[in-house]
C-alpha cells in the first residue's frame, strides 16, 4: 500500500471549495506551467512529444480565432476528433477563448452528430483535417487541425484574456437519453476545479508523474485523464488505437512509457490485473471505474488499485476508495467514500434517509453537481432537485437512480439500478433510447431491450421485436437501421422475434419472462452466403460461437452481429494460434466480414510463408487444415 493513499486521502472534508480559496480556471493553470517550464513534455503520442510551450502557443492561436467568431463565456464549441495531441490543443483553445467544449467521437452516425450539434447550439466545430467530410453541415464554422495541433486558415486575431467565473461552463458531455435522444450534461469550471484539487491532493500528483490517456473523447473519464496532470506540469501519454484490448500489450506500453498513474475502465482493469507485473514497475496507482468491479487485486501487484464511482452529471468522480488485496469479506469491492466537498445521501422512495446498512437510492450534493441538462429544463428539474438537507435554497441534489448501501466502515456498496439504465463495457446506455430507435422501423410494431450475460463478464444487449404480420426482418436489416441513429455500442447483438411483449399484472413489461435468444427465435442474420474457402470456413466456425449465433455468412458484419473490440481480441488470438500471423485490431475494423477478413489472413499467411524456410513453411501448413487450399 502506498503511503499517500492512507489517512485523509479519501475522507470527506467539510470545507466548501472556492470559499476563501483563490480561484483560477484550468487554462490559466496550464499557461502558468508553460511559462515556468516551457520545454517540459506535456503530451506524448507514439514517438512524438510536445512541450507545454507548444501546447499553450497553439491553443492560444486558435483561441484568438474563436474569440473573433464570437466565442465567449457559456458559448459552446464542439471538438469532434479522436484521442490525439490535436484534441487536447482544441479543448484547451476553447477554454482559453472563454467558451466550453463539447467532446464528440466523429465516428458516430451523421444523424446523431447533427442532432447533438443542433441541440447544443455550437458556435464552431474543431475537427481533425482528415475527418472534416464526416461532419454534417450546419450554421457553424468548421476548422480542421493537423496531428500537431496546427489549424489553417485562421482569422488574424489577438487572443485576449477573459474573466471566467466558477459558474461558467467548462464542458458539456452527451449521454444516452431515455426519451430517445441523447442529452447534454453541463459541467462548470467550479465543478471541474473541485475534481482537480481533490485528485491532485489525494494521489500526490507532481510534475514528475506520467499519466495515460486511453478513454474515448466522449467518455467523461477523458476529462479526468487530462486536466489534473496538465495543471500539475506532469505529462500525458496517448497510445495507439486498440492497445487497451490486449492486456499484455497494454502492460508493456505502460511499462515502456514509465506511466505512474493510469485510469482503465473496469473491464480492461480486471484483465490487466491478471497479467504479471515486474516489482519495479513505475506504475504506482491504477484507477478504475465506469462499471461494477468484480475482482480484488492480488498482493503480487506492485501498484494500488483505486475503485471510483461517479455519474457524468456529477463531474466524473463522486466516491473513491482503495481496494485492498483479497479483502473480500464483504462481497464485491466497495465504491469508496465521497471525495472532497461532495456529500452523498441514501434515501427511500419517500425521500427520507434509510437506516444504516439498508439499501436506498443514492443522491449526490456538493461541489461536483453539474448545472443540469442543456436545453432540457423539465428533465433538469426532475433529476436535479432542491436539497431538503441544506439551509441554502440554491443547494441541489442529483438523483442518480443507483441503489447503494452504507457499509460498516463508511464505504458505499453498489447494488444496481432503480431504472432501465445499464452499463455495457463501461458505456452508459438508456434502454429506452434503443427501444425508440427500434420502434421507428416500419416493420416493428413494438419492442423491448434487455441485457443478457453470455459468459462471465460478457454482457450484451438483446432486442425483442414484435414484427408486423407477413414482414420479413433480418438481424442485418435492424442493425443497419439502428446504425443510422445509434453508436455501435448501443446496437444489440441479438434480435429475438416474439408474438407479443410479456406483461405483468400491472400491465408493465415482465423482463423475467423474456426468452433467452437461441436458433429457434432469433432473426436470421441476412441472406446467408456460405463460406467458399478453407480459411472462410475456419473463421465462420470461430466467429459464430463467439457471437452466440448458429451460423455466420461471409458477407455478415462482425460488429453488426454484436461483436466488439474485446471479442475482437479473442479472434486475433485464435488467428495467431492457428496460422502464426499477427492480425491487428484495426484490420478487423477495416475488414469486418468473413470474406474481407479471410482475404487479409490469406495475405498475411502467404507473406509469412514465402519468407520462411521450406521446413518451417511445411510445418505451418501441416498444422493448419484451414490453409490446405492455398
Amino acid at each position: 500500500m502506498h503511503p499517500e493513499l492512507e489517512g485523509l486521502a479519501f475522507q470527506v472534508h467539510s470545507e466548501r471549495r472556492l470559499h476563501g480559496v483563490p480561484y483560477q480556471p484550468v487554462h490559466e493553470l496550464v499557461a502558468r506551467i508553460a511559462a515556468v517550464q516551457p520545454r517540459t513534455v506535456a503530451v506524448t503520442v507514439a514517438h512524438r512529444s510536445f512541450s507545454y510551450q507548444e501546447l499553450d502557443a497553439r491553443a492560444t492561436q486558435i483561441a484568438g480565432h474563436l474569440q473573433a467568431l464570437g466565442v465567449g463565456p457559456d458559448s459552446l464549441v464542439a471538438i469532434c476528433m479522436r484521442r490525439s495531441f490535436a484534441m487536447i490543443v482544441a479543448s484547451l483553445a476553447v477554454l482559453k477563448a472563454g467558451g466550453a467544449y463539447l467532446p464528440i467521437d466523429p465516428h458516430q452516425p451523421t444523424a446523431r452528430l447533427a442532432y447533438m450539434f443542433g441541440d447544443a447550439q455550437v458556435a464552431a466545430v474543431l475537427t481533425a483535417a482528415c475527418t472534416q467530410e464526416q461532419i454534417p453541415a450546419g450554421e457553424y464554422e468548421m476548422l480542421g487541425l493537423d496531428p500537431e495541433g496546427n489549424a489553417k486558415p485562421l482569422v488574424a486575431a489577438v487572443w485576449r484574456r477573459v474573466e471566467i467565473e466558477p459558474s461558467n461552463l467548462a464542458y458539456v458531455m452527451y449521454t444516452s437519453g431515455s426519451s430517445g435522444q441523447p442529452k447534454g450534461v453541463e459541467i462548470t469550471h467550479g465543478n471541474l476545479s473541485n475534481l482537480l484539487e481533490w485528485h491532485n491532493a489525494a494521489f500526490s500528483v507532481t510534475s514528475a508523474d506520467r499519466a495515460s490517456q486511453l478513454s474515448g473523447v466522449s467518455f467523461d473519464a477523458a476529462v479526468w485523464e487530462l486536466w489534473p496532470y496538465l495543471v500539475a506540469g506532469a505529462s500525458v501519454h496517448i497510445p495507439e488505437e486498440g492497445l487497451a484490448n490486449d492486456p499484455i500489450a497494454l502492460r508493456d506500453w505502460i511499462l515502456s512509457q514509465g506511466v505512474t498513474i493510469s485510469f482503465l475502465p473496469t473491464p480492461v482493469a480486471e484483465r490487466v490485473m491478471t497479467v504479471s507485473w515486474p516489482t519495479q514497475a513505475a506504475l504506482r496507482i491504477l484507477l478504475t471505474g465506469a462499471d461494477t468491479l468484480h475482482h480484488y487485486p492480488t498482493a503480487a501487484l506492485p501498484f494500488a488499485l483505486v475503485n471510483n464511482y461517479g455519474p457524468t452529471e456529477c463531474t466524473v468522480v463522486t466516491t473513491s476508495g482503495v481496494v485492498r488485496p483479497n479483502d473480500n469479506a464483504a462481497g464485491l469491492p466497495a465504491i469508496g467514500r465521497p471525495i472532497t466537498n461532495v456529500e452523498v445521501y441514501i434515501l427511500d422512495s419517500a425521500g427520507q434517509p434509510v437506516p444504516p446498512g439498508e439499501a436506498g437510492e443514492l443522491y449526490i450534493g456538493g461541489a461536483g453537481v453539474g448545472r443540469g441538462y442543456r436545453n432540457r429544463p423539465e428533465l433538469t428539474a426532475e433529476r436535479f432537485i432542491r436539497s431538503p438537507f441544506a439551509t441554502n435554497s440554491h443547494e441541489r441534489l442529483y438523483r442518480t437512480g443507483d441503489l447503494v448501501r452504507m457499509l460498516p466502515e463508511g464505504q458505499l456498496a453498489f447494488l444496481g439500478r432503480a431504472d432501465e439504465q445499464v452499463k455495457i463495457r463501461g458505456f452508459r446506455i438508456e434502454l429506452g433510447e434503443v427501444v425508440c430507435a427500434l420502434n421507428e422501423h416500419p416493420h416493428v410494431r413494438e419492442s423491448a431491450v434487455s441485457v443478457r450475460e453470455f459468459a462471465p463478464g460478457d454482457r450484451r444487449l438483446v432486442a425483442y421485436v414484435v414484427v408486423e404480420p407477413a414482414a420479413r426482418l433480418t438481424h442485418a436489416a435492424l442493425s443497419k437501421h439502428l446504425g443510422r441513429r445509434l453508436p455501435d455500442y448501443m446496437i444489440p447483438g441479438s434480435f429475438v422475434r416474439i408474438e407479443a411483449l410479456p406483461l405483468n399484472r400491472n400491465g408493465k413489461l415482465d423482463r423475467a419472462a423474456l426468452p433467452d435468444p437461441d436458433s429457434s427465435n432469433s432473426l436470421p442474420v441476412d441472406n446467408f452466403v456460405a463460406p467458399s474457402t478453407p480459411i472462410e470456413e475456419w473463421l465462420s466456425s470461430v466467429l459464430a460461437p463467439l457471437l452466440g449465433i448458429e451460423q455466420i455468412g461471409v458477407e455478415d458484419n462482425f460488429f453488426m452481429l454484436g461483436g466488439h473490440s474485446l471479442l475482437g481480441t479473442q479472434v486475433i488470438a485464435r488467428v495467431r494460434d492457428a496460422f502464426g500471423v499477427e492480425l491487428s485490431l484495426r484490420a478487423l475494423f477495416d475488414a469486418p466480414t468473413i470474406a474481407a477478413l479471410g482475404a487479409e489472413v490469406e495475405r498475411l499467411l502467404v507473406t509469412r510463408v514465402t519468407s520462411m524456410s521450406e521446413e518451417e513453411a511445411e510445418r505451418i501448413l501441416n498444422n493448419s487444415k484451414a490453409v490446405e487450399g492455398l
